[in-house]
Parts: structure tokens; C-alpha cells; sequence
């Protein structure tokens, strides 16, 4: 066997140079070809290795280089050189004693790795004068209905059990989140990278038991605890503070009744004579009896929905 074309595949996702001992002795000891300078090609070229860009003729450059270095590596572009590794597998299947060809990864994606993606995209989208003149449009308050409507087709998609329409529904939402914190870079001053330290350090806060020493007996405690530091963080006046009160109003009763039931507070309910008196005390009756009221009152909507249906077959 006259050597080795070892092709190296690096993650775009990572800072350029991130790679492992084995990808470091590789490029440190043999001559490195790429398709194109990168960030990647750059870096190593920096720390001291070997690195030729080629414009054509890749695979016979490729072989040539072997027959006289023994081992070459080949830096793969970030979308992996499908077309170079077909085109020198093939040569390599009809001249077996040509060379090997191995694969190494030099770098892996980290789990989230594609939310970069994510915001790499959307940083093209709100592009001044290349991006999307629609997104750039947009106000938190334009958007806000959008935000609602993807989050009840993920309710839906869950209610229905079906994971690709969750994985689907999850990203448009996903997109949302992502869109606002993009706006909010331009107006309000904070950017994604703020929305997830936060999230974070909450996260963190708010699970002792996890990430210090709290030690709990279940899950009640856990969510006492949560409740607890929440409290603690928020130092909010009364405890129907920071319920949402753009939420259904089937949902907002009974947010409304939990908060007063942990607060251990005796409040009467409203007025039994009015529609909005009686449909709190549902809600009332639903939470007692541990139900949705929501849930329940949507599972009747979509069953008079089929009867309907039925009706008009008819």
C-alpha cells in the first residue's frame, strides 16, 4: 500500500482550531489540502502546519501528494466534500494500491450545536439590506399574535400525539423566540445569548437539588422549593402578581384560584348571578375535582365540532 488520504471532518459549529489530539498529530505531521481557506484552514496554518488550497484536480493532486508524502489529509469543507470523497472512493475501489482512505472527526457538534444554525440564520433574515424586509418590519407587538398561534398548534400537535407534528410545531415556535430576541438586539438592547444566560441561571436557582446540596423528599417539595425561590426572587406584592393575563379566561380562573389556594387565602368568589360569576364558579368546581376546566371545555368544543360534521354528512 503506497500510503493514506485520510479526510478530516471538523465541526463548523466550533471555534476554528477545536480539534482533537488525534486531528492535531495528523496535521502537525502531514501535509494538510482543502478546497477553499477557512477559518479552520487559517488556524491551522497559523499553528504551524502544512496547508495547500486547491482549485482543481483534487483527487490526482490528492494521490500525487501521497505517492511522495505517504500520508496527506484532506480538510473537509463544512458541508463534508460529498463530491471529492465519491469521486476518490471510486478511484480508490478501481486502484486499490493507490492509497487508503480513512476518516477521522476532528470535532464533534456539541448537543444544541444547530441553534447557532439557528441564529446564524436569523442574523442573515434581519440583514439590513439583504434580508427579509417583512421580519425587519416587525415589532414585539406585531409578532405577539404569531407567538400565540404557534404555541396552541403545539398544544394541538401534543393533544393529538403526534411526535413529527411536535418536532414541527416546537421549531416555529422556536423560531419566535429567536425572531423577538433578534428584534430586541436592535431595540431593547439584549440578545439571545441574554435570554439564554438567564434562562440558565434560573434553571439553576431554582434547582437546588440538582446543582447544590437541597436535599427533598419528592416532587412536591421540588415544586415547593421552586415556589419558594421564586417568591423569594420576584418580591412581588400580592400573590396574584405576574399571572398572565392574556391567557384564556378558563385558564386565567384557575391560575387565579391556584395562587389564592397556595397563598391560604379565604376570598369569596365573584357574583353566582352574572355569566362570568357562574363560569368562575365551574372553574371552581372543575379544580376541586383536580379537572382542567380548559381541557374539558376544548374536549366539548371539538366533540359538538364532529357533531356537526356528522350533521352535515347527513
Amino acid at each position: 500500500m503506497s500510503g493514506s488520504v485520510v479526510l478530516l471532518v471538523t465541526s463548523p459549529r466550533l471555534p476554528a482550531g477545536v480539534l482533537t489530539a488525534e486531528a492535531w498529530d495528523l496535521v502537525r505531521a502531514h501535509p494538510v489540502f482543502t478546497a477553499a481557506a477557512t477559518p479552520q484552514s487559517d488556524a491551522l496554518a497559523a499553528a504551524g502546519a502544512s496547508v495547500s488550497v486547491l482549485t482543481s484536480a483534487f483527487v490526482d493532486t490528492l494521490l500525487t501528494a501521497v505517492a511522495t508524502h505517504g500520508t496527506v489529509v484532506w480538510l473537509a469543507a463544512p458541508d463534508g466534500d460529498e463530491d471529492l470523497a465519491r469521486e476518490l472512493g471510486l478511484r480508490l475501489a478501481r486502484e486499490p494500491g493507490l492509497a487508503a482512505l480513512e476518516l477521522v472527526h476532528g470535532s464533534w457538534d456539541p448537543p444544541g450545536a444547530r441553534l447557532l444554525d439557528v441564529v446564524t440564520v436569523m442574523d442573515r433574515l434581519m440583514h439590513p439590506s439583504e434580508g427579509d424586509p417583512w421580519k425587519r418590519a416587525q415589532t414585539h407587538a406585531s409578532l405577539a399574535p404569531f407567538l400565540l398561534e404557534e404555541s396552541y398548534e403545539l398544544y394541538d400537535a401534543i393533544s393529538s400525539d403526534d411526535p413529527p407534528a411536535v418536532r414541527e410545531e416546537l421549531g416555529d415556535v422556536l423560531l419566535q423566540v429567536v425572531l423577538h430576541a433578534r428584534l430586541a438586539e436592535e431595540t431593547s438592547d439584549f440578545t439571545i445569548d441574554d435570554v439564554a444566560g438567564d434562562l440558565v441561571a434560573k434553571l439553576i436557582r431554582r434547582n437546588p437539588h440538582v446543582f447544590a446540596d437541597t436535599e427533598v423528599g419528592g416532587i412536591d417539595e421540588i415544586i415547593a422549593n421552586w415556589e419558594q425561590i421564586k417568591k423569594a426572587e420576584k418580591a412581588r406584592g400580592s400573590s396574584v402578581d405576574g399571572v398572565a393575563l392574556s391567557q384564556p379566561a378558563l385558564a386565567l380562573a384557575a391560575k387565579l384560584l391556584q395562587r389564592v389556594s397556595r397563598a391560604g387565602l379565604d376570598v369569596p368568589p365573584p357574583d353566582p348571578s352574572t355569566l362570568g360569576g357562574r363560569l368562575f364558579a365551574a372553574v371552581a368546581e372543575a379544580r376541586a375535582s383536580d379537572e382542567d376546566a380548559e381541557a374539558a371545555l376544548r374536549e366539548a368544543a371539538l366533540r359538538y365540532m364532529e357533531a356537526v360534521r356528522a350533521a352535515e354528512e347527513r
